[in-house]
Formats: structure tokens, C-alpha cells, sequence
């Protein structure tokens, strides 16, 4: 009875670390389908509202820049996409996106090519707008996502529960909506008009890889998610650190260089966003100070200085990541990433979306059968309490400012200002507090490891 007990055990031990056995029996498949179903229809129901730069001439927007690249890519070859010349005049929204980029706006092109010729034709489909022109692009967007993300998203949720015994039906689902339902990705994909599921459904993948110890499918898939926007370099130090801190483990350790696109062209901030240099920019004017290679220098030092904590504690000891751990930070970082993003909500006319998001996000996560929150535990729960509800009050009342009060004539941006200041702040806490958890964790795990050698 004994051995039949253990190789029963034995059996049931490879069937927990066998994939498609947790698909199949933990019923994992159904409730990814059927979440994925009401993404889709969110998606669906975000994209009826207007896009960036709708009707609104000479260069429209974001909608208009990503319709240009396929009439680009389509018409000229590939050794003009990024030259300046009379075919491809790049004051025009000039392509100064990655390679991949490129490619993908040349295979949509097509599509919508095969469909409306007149809106991807060279020169006169600048401003395209016809309602069959916005359908196709809505939909190269939503396929977009259904073909890179939501199986990203899936093969990420089957590898970190494979061989968990903790994990229940009701985590698995409220994981898969909590990043199937992200508000921030939803609004600027399908109402403000991008491909971010792209990338971002690429950088999923290499996550996915590296918990299923798959570190050269990883490489390869970040490599893409690289190659298609520059944005993905802001997770390259976490990449970076990670392998790295596994390759010095080996005996003979390779390393490598990485390198990514910046358009400095552009400045070194656009709009108003919640970063350290928009938010200073209020007291020192980095651009009149200092020229473009200068602020190349200044940029990539201050990137890498503000990296390297975390870089030096993922090489010292590589571990995952602190997101599923800590909840409440996600909540609060993306409240505030919601935030940030207001003014260009504003402006898209996108606010019914924005609202209907966030208040789906918040019934979401706080679901019966959801992750429950762990305290922060940096300071009186009394004194956590007050300065919490303080902050989304101050939230909460910087939305309503922004839609119904006027900013002074000689501070028109006063109350974009005002909530780039609010979500850095909070966006820098977030940073700080990570740092110090992940240096705790360290610091736990050589402790233990210290006990277990003395036992």
C-alpha cells in the first residue's frame, strides 16, 4: 500500500509539472476562454469611441501616424522607410519606430490595401478617415492583440501555476482578468489608437519563458518585443540583471551587450507625462540647458543609476518578480498609471471608456475569490489609512478640476502639472519601496539558507 501510495504521489507530482495535465484537469482552459471572450467585447466596446487626433487636421494623431507607416512601408522599399525624401517627407509622422514596427505596419498595410486601396495610397491618403478605413484599422488591432497577447497572457498563466498545488480555480481567473482587463493597455490601444499589445504580449512570452527555465526563447522573444518599440527597453534591466546574475553561476559566463532605438529627435519627454523629467522640467528647462547629445548622456546615466539597485540584487541572486506578491502595489500603480493618462483621455474624447475601465478594474480586484492584499508594512496602519484615502482624494478632485475648471491664461497646463507631479510621486514611492523589498527578500533568503545550513 505503502509503494502504491508513493508512486501515486510520484504520478501526480509530473502531472503538476506537465502543462497541458493542468489545462486539462484544473479546468484552466475554459475560464481563460470565457474571460477572454468579455475582453474581447470591452475591446470592442472601447474602439466605438474616437481615436487620437480624430477630425482634426493638419496631422490628425497616433491613428493618422500608424495609417502613414502602411502607406509608407507599402509603397516605397525598405531602404526608404526611414530616410527623408519627396515620397516620404518625415516631418509627416515619420516612421521612428524599430524594425519590427515596420514589418507589422507592412502586413496590416496590406490587409488594408486588399480591402479600401484609397487609404493607404502614397501621398493622397493623408487624413484617411472613411468609416471602412477606421473599421480595417480598428481590426488589425483587435487581431492584433488576440494573436500576440491573450496567448502570451495564457502560456504566462499556465507556466506559473504548473506544478503549484496552492493555486486555486479562482486565482488562475482573477490573474487572467486583472492583465486581460488592464484599463491602461485597453484605453491607449483601442481608444487612443496603438500596438502595444504587441510588444507587450512579446515581453509576456519571454516572462513565461524564463519561469519555464527557457532562457533562449526568452532572449529571443524580448530581442522581438526590443526590435517592435522602444518602450520594452524600460523591463531590459530586469532581463538584463536576471540572465546575467545565471550566467556568472556557470562555469565559462558569456556577456553580452544590448543597445535599443531612443528618437531624441522628439525631446526627452513628449506631452505631458509622469516621469523625473517632465516632473522637474517645471523648475529646470532641460532642454534650454542642454543640447540633444547632451541630454543623451544625461538620460542614459540617470537611467542606469536609478536601475542599478535592482539590477545589482537580480545578479546577486535571480529571482521572479514582486507583482503577484504585493498586489496592493499593482492596484496603486495602476490607479496612478490611469491617472497620468487623463489629460490625453480628455483630450481623444475617450472619458466614458476611461471611467467604465477603472470602475471594472476596481470591481475586478476587489472580486470574492480574488488575491488578497498584503499590508505595506512601512509605517502605522492608522497613519497608511489616512494617507491612502488622502491620495485618491486628491485624485478624485484633480479629475474633477481637470474637466469642469479652467486653468489660468498664464498656466495653461497648470492641472496636467499638477497630476504628473501626483502620479511621479507616487510612481517614485513604488520604486523605492520595490527596491527595498526585493533587497529584504534577499536578505531573508540568505538568512534561511544560513539556518538550514546549521540544522
Amino acid at each position: 500500500m505503502e509503494k502504491r501510495k508513493r508512486t501515486n504521489a510520484l504520478k501526480d507530482d509530473e502531472n503538476e509539472d506537465n502543462i497541458w495535465w493542468l489545462v486539462v484537469q484544473r479546468g484552466l482552459a475554459p475560464s481563460f476562454i470565457s474571460i477572454s471572450l468579455f475582453a474581447l467585447l470591452v475591446r470592442v466596446a472601447v474602439s466605438l469611441h474616437p481615436y487620437s487626433g480624430a477630425g482634426k487636421p493638419p496631422k490628425y494623431g497616433d491613428f493618422e501616424a500608424q495609417r502613414h507607416w502602411m502607406e509608407i512601408t507599402l509603397n516605397l522599399p525598405a531602404s526608404e522607410w526611414y530616410r527623408n525624401s519627396t515620397a516620404n517627407d518625415l516631418s509627416y509622422w515619420g516612421l521612428d519606430y524599430p524594425p519590427l514596427t515596420a514589418y507589422q505596419s507592412y502586413i496590416h498595410g496590406l490587409i488594408l490595401r486588399n480591402f479600401l486601396p484609397d487609404s493607404v495610397s502614397l501621398q493622397t491618403s493623408h487624413g484617411h478617415e472613411s468609416y471602412l478605413g477606421k473599421l480595417l484599422m480598428r481590426w488589425t488591432v483587435l487581431s492584433s492583440d488576440v494573436l500576440m497577447f491573450f496567448p502570451a497572457v495564457f502560456y504566462f498563466i499556465v507556466v506559473y501555476y504548473s506544478g503549484s498545488r496552492t493555486g486555486c480555480k479562482s486565482d488562475w481567473a482573477w490573474h487572467v482578468a486583472m492583465i486581460l482587463l488592464n484599463p491602461c493597455l485597453i484605453l491607449i490601444d483601442h481608444g487612443h489608437f496603438q500596438y502595444n499589445c504587441i510588444s507587450l504580449g512579446l515581453t509576456i512570452g519571454a516572462v513565461a519563458a524564463i519561469l519555464s527555465d527557457k532562457d533562449l526563447l526568452a532572449c529571443f522573444l524580448f530581442s522581438l518585443a526590443l526590435n517592435h518599440k522602444q518602450m520594452s527597453a524600460y523591463f531590459a534591466p530586469a532581463f538584463f540583471s536576471y540572465l546575467l546574475g545565471k550566467c556568472l553561476r556557470r562555469q565559462n559566463p558569456l556577456l553580452e551587450v544590448l543597445s535599443r532605438l531612443a528618437p531624441f529627435e522628439r525631446g526627452i519627454y513628449e506631452d505631458y507625462v509622469a516621469n523625473f523629467w517632465c516632473t522637474s522640467s517645471v523648475l529646470i528647462k532641460w532642454k534650454r540647458l542642454f543640447t540633444i547629445p547632451s541630454l543623451k548622456l544625461l538620460s542614459l546615466g540617470a537611467t542606469v543609476s536609478a536601475s542599478l539597485p535592482s539590477m545589482v540584487q537580480q545578479i546577486w541572486a535571480p529571482t521572479s518578480f514582486l507583482a503577484i506578491d504585493e498586489p496592493f502595489l499593482f492596484k496603486w500603480m495602476m490607479h496612478y498609471a490611469l491617472l497620468s493618462m487623463f489629460p490625453l483621455m480628455c483630450r481623444d474624447e475617450l472619458i466614458l471608456p476611461y471611467i467604465s475601465l477603472s470602475a471594472l478594474f476596481i470591481l475586478l480586484y476587489h472580486a470574492p475569490g480574488g488575491r488578497k492584499e498584503k499590508r505595506v508594512a512601512l509605517s502605522p496602519s492608522n497613519l497608511k489609512s489616512f494617507v491612502v484615502v488622502f491620495l485618491v482624494l486628491c485624485s478624485l478632485i484633480l479629475h474633477v478640476v481637470y474637466l469642469v475648471v479652467s486653468p489660468p491664461e498664464k498656466y495653461p497646463f497648470l492641472f496636467e502639472a499638477m497630476i504628473v507631479l501626483l502620479c511621479f510621486s507616487q510612481f517614485l514611492f513604488i520604486a523605492g519601496y520595490t527596491n527595498i523589498k526585493q533587497w529584504m527578500t534577499l536578505k531573508d533568503s540568505a538568512l534561511e539558507n544560513k539556518e538550514k545550513k546549521h540544522l
